[in-house]
């Protein structure tokens, strides 16, 4: 099959509808429709990339395809999984900034914690169990542990500390906006330290990506050229082995290159 053809298949696959979508593409159809089964995204991307990969690599293209698209994947749900715990951190900051103003003006700590609602939808939705709790009268730091139970890591150690602090405050009667002020200035150290870490690995991550690139580049250079690859890939137990192999070495090299930028981030 020509490769072009390989392409769009792949990306008609990757911009199917989720479960979602298909719900909403059905809700104004009229009797019952039999669901389609969605695969799971692991299960999806690799089908996809096997597919793309016995297409343009023949037999052994297909379970490096898979393994391919497998490590794409993982590293889009990190950085992801990396930016929705920044905002989320973000926004309980800034949360935590308006409560101990608040807290230091005067508010009662429900009423303070009821503002939370203002605060945005990831701070609401961390906080809004508290808010419960204190309109209740019931445990504030249970609340907030039960909340970071359920959350990222990054949260869960965020949630902690102010339930801590919290706490504290509830048992020995001390200034909970000064407790909570001290949570609020860790939290922001801790946001600026890893944005700076986070662009000071930013080079690694850009030649990584260069060098991960560079292979690819050389399949396309040798199509202009006339020296066709893919067929030499493709064709023969020799050609399969090498791109096994060399796509290994290829995914290698990528996991070990974002572990070090990691490691350099963290």
């Amino acid at each position: 099959m020509n490769p072009v053809v390989a392409v769009v298949l792949a990306a008609a696959l990757l911009v199917a509808p989720g479960p979602a979508g298909l719900r909403r593409l059905g809700a104004g159809r009229s009797g019952a429709r039999p669901r389609i089964p969605i695969p799971p995204a692991p299960v999806a991307a690799m089908a996809v990339g096997a597919l793309v990969g016995g297409l343009l690599g023949g037999v052994a293209g297909a379970p490096a395809g898979a393994a391919a698209a497998e490590v794409v994947r993982r590293r889009r749900r990190r950085s992801r999984d990396r930016a929705s715990s920044v905002a989320e951190a973000g926004e309980l900051a800034e949360s935590l900034a308006r409560i101990v103003a608040e807290l230091r003006g005067g508010a009662h700590p429900a009423a303070a914690l009821d503002g939370v609602r203002a605060d945005g939808p990831l701070a609401e939705r961390t906080l809004a169990p508290a808010a419960a709790a204190a309109r209740l009268g019931d445990d504030v730091p249970a609340a907030l542990t039960r909340v970071a139970a359920r959350g990222s890591t990054r949260l869960r150690a965020e949630l902690h500390r102010t339930a801590a602090a919290w706490s504290l405050a509830e048992r020995h009667g001390a200034p909970l906006a000064a407790l909570l002020d001290g949570v609020l200035t860790d939290l922001r150290w801790r946001l600026a330290f890893e944005a700076r870490t986070h662009a000071r690995a930013a080079g690694a991550r850009a030649t990584a990506s260069v060098l991960t690139a560079l292979p690819l580049l050389g399949l396309g250079l040798g199509h202009l050229v006339g020296a066709a690859p893919l067929a030499v890939l493709r064709d023969g137990l020799l050609g399969q082995v090498l791109l096994l192999v060399g796509v290994a070495l290829l995914l290698a090299g990528v996991t070990w290159a974002d572990r070090l930028a990691a490691g350099s981030a963290s």
